[in-house]
Order: C-alpha cells, then sequence, then structure tokens
C-alpha cells in the first residue's frame, strides 16, 4: 500500500489533523430559551432515532475518515472497536481507491472484521459505477452506501477530477444498489435546489456536509505546489445554514454532518431537523491524541451530555426538542430572509 493514493490517504488524515480547529458551522448563531422548571428526569429522556430505517439508541455515529493505506487500516481498527463499544454506526472513508488497488481492501474490511455485528457504511465517490458502488457495500459488508459529492475538494486537488455529470449515474446508483443510500457533501454545504435535485432522481437521504469543520479545500490546497487555490477556503453554506436549506424540501430524511464537536451542538442540529448527525474531526483528534479508551469515553459522556440537555429544555424526545423556542442570532435570521427560509 505504497502507491499515490494511499499516500493521498495518509496526507487527508495528517492535514485534517493538523487544521484541526474551533468549528465555525454556525451552531453559536442559535440558542435554546432555558426551561427553569423542566419536569422531568434524566431517566425520563429517550435519545432513539430512526435512520435508513434502522432503529438507533443514539443520534449520533461516526462519520466517513479514512481508508486505503496501512496508517489509515490501524485508524479504521480503532474506529471499530469505539463503534462496537458504544453501539453507534461507523462510516468508512471513500473506498473508491480499492475498486483500483485491491491491495487497500484490508484497510477498509477491518471494520467488519472488528465489528461483525455493527451498522457500518460504506462510501464511494459519484463518479463509481452502479456495479461499482454494489461490489463495495459487497466487499464490505456495509449496510448502506454513502455516495459524496465533492465538487470543490475535487477542484482543488491536485490530481482530482475536472467532469461533474453526476445527475444521472446518482440516479442509478440509487435504483441499482441493494441497500440504502445516502448522498452526502464533503464540508460545502447543501442548498434547497440542490437538494430538490437530489429528492427528483430518487434519493431519499443526503448528509448536508456543511461548512465548518474539517475544511477539505484547505487540505487540498496546501497539497498544490503554488497554495493557489485559497478562495475556496471559505467556500460554502455553514451545517446551520444547510439544515435550514433542507427544512425547505422536507420530505428527504436529512443527516447533518461539518463542525459538529460538542453534545449541544448535536442537540442544534436535531433541532433543525437531522434524523442523524455524523461526527468525524473531533472523533479523529480525540483518537489519534488519546487511543481508542479515551474516545471511547468521550462518545459515553456525549451521551451523557445529550440526556442532560434534554433534561435541561424538558423534553424527552427529539420530537418535543423541535418544539422549543429559540433566540437566532441577527447574522443568520438575516441569511434566513435572504433566502425566504423560515425561522
Amino acid at each position: 500500500m505504497t502507491n499515490r493514493q494511499s499516500h493521498r490517504k495518509d496526507e487527508h488524515v495528517s492535514l485534517a489533523k493538523k487544521f484541526h480547529q474551533a468549528s465555525t458551522a454556525g451552531f453559536a448563531d442559535l440558542h435554546f430559551v432555558p426551561n427553569g422548571l423542566p419536569e422531568v428526569a434524566v431517566s425520563e429522556i429517550e435519545l432513539n432515532t430512526t435512520f435508513l430505517g434502522h432503529q438507533f439508541a443514539l443520534p449520533f455515529y461516526i462519520e466517513a475518515m479514512t481508508g486505503g493505506s496501512k496508517y489509515t487500516q490501524k485508524l479504521n481498527h480503532q474506529l471499530a472497536e469505539v463503534a462496537k463499544a458504544t453501539g453507534v454506526a461507523l462510516a468508512l472513508g471513500s473506498a473508491s481507491v480499492a475498486l483500483r488497488d485491491k491491495t487497500t481492501l484490508p484497510s477498509f474490511t477491518v471494520a467488519r472484521e472488528v465489528n461483525p455485528t455493527g451498522f457500518l457504511l460504506s462510501n464511494v465517490g459519484a463518479g463509481v459505477t452502479p456495479t461499482q458502488a454494489q461490489t463495495v457495500v459487497d466487499l464490505l459488508q456495509a449496510d448502506a452506501l454513502e455516495v459524496h459529492i465533492n465538487v470543490v475538494q475535487e477542484l482543488v486537488m491536485p490530481e482530482g477530477d475536472r467532469d461533474f455529470h453526476w445527475l444521472t449515474n446518482l440516479q442509478q446508483i440509487v435504483e441499482q444498489v441493494k441497500v440504502p443510500v445516502i448522498v452526502k457533501e464533503v464540508g460545502f454545504g447543501l442548498d434547497q435546489a440542490t437538494l430538490r435535485q437530489l429528492e427528483a432522481i430518487g434519493v431519499q437521504t443526503v448528509n448536508v456536509g456543511g461548512h465548518g469543520g474539517t475544511n477539505f479545500a484547505q487540505i487540498e490546497n496546501f497539497r498544490r505546489p503554488h497554495k493557489d487555490l485559497a478562495d475556496f477556503n471559505d467556500w460554502g453554506l455553514t451545517t446551520v445554514q444547510s439544515l435550514y436549506e433542507a427544512q425547505a424540501v422536507p420530505d428527504l430524511q436529512i443527516v447533518a454532518a461539518g463542525g459538529i464537536t460538542t453534545p449541544l451542538e448535536i442537540a442544534k442540529a436535531l433541532y433543525l431537523g437531522a434524523d442523524a448527525v455524523g461526527i468525524a474531526g473531533a472523533i479523529l483528534t480525540t483518537l489519534i491524541d488519546d487511543g481508542v479508551e479515551a474516545t471511547i469515553t468521550k462518545l459515553q459522556e456525549w451521551s451523557f451530555g445529550l440526556r442532560a440537555i434534554f433534561t435541561a429544555l424538558g423534553v424527552k424526545n427529539i420530537a418535543e426538542l423541535r418544539e422549543r423556542p429559540v433566540v437566532l442570532s441577527s447574522e443568520l435570521e438575516n441569511y434566513l430572509q435572504q433566502r425566504h427560509l423560515r425561522p
């Protein structure tokens, strides 16, 4: 696993860690109105959610990060350990590389070996054929498939794609792959027009993947010899903006990702309509810095943190959470007004 693509996978992990920073995903622009007399106990809180037709005890999961090299095989082994210990779902990084280089396959299949009964999501790019997509699902024994759309990342990536005629192929993947399919952005957000295009071709679940977390434009520009595409560093819609955009397309099931790093940000994403929340950068940083056990502890603490927030608000489940009043910043209110979206 020493080819150029494997090296790029290692670079992505290293640079994601290097550029990890506080979230700028927009959650600070939304505040819950507190409840001084919540009349509820922590033991009454139910965090379960239905996602891709499955029931999950927790509404967050480990979002796609890596795979394709010896080093990332170790990381996926550790992430699978975390998922097994906490019961959360695990999404793997893009396995498109494994279609071209079979020697990279163990860096992905290790997740199923470590966690035989866990919920596992495979991941491919929007340019693979439906047959290739199903092959990845079969090889990884995945329960679902993420198909990532990443125009800006590809444009900035020195060796990236330059042709983005994806809609017809996405429709064929959704129609032909035998497990549920999520179409996901990788950190640039989605507007309502794009979401409606996806809905029109049969997509049922979308990960809005908003700006504010791991910045692949910044990562790929760092890899460019002259660092000449920094204009894309602030490109896109934040996760919060994207979640409001998604409310205009109510029949889609929405997943939130991008700069979600705390239980409060998870709660706010759920409030804004997400049925599941994917977390990558915050987990990767803890895993690399502190190890598997510390990462397991962190997810367990997030579980209690969510219960504490629900209790403080006087809500017992996600449906009740969405009925709570909130206060928005003037900046977010202005965005919603300009975009003709409901606050």
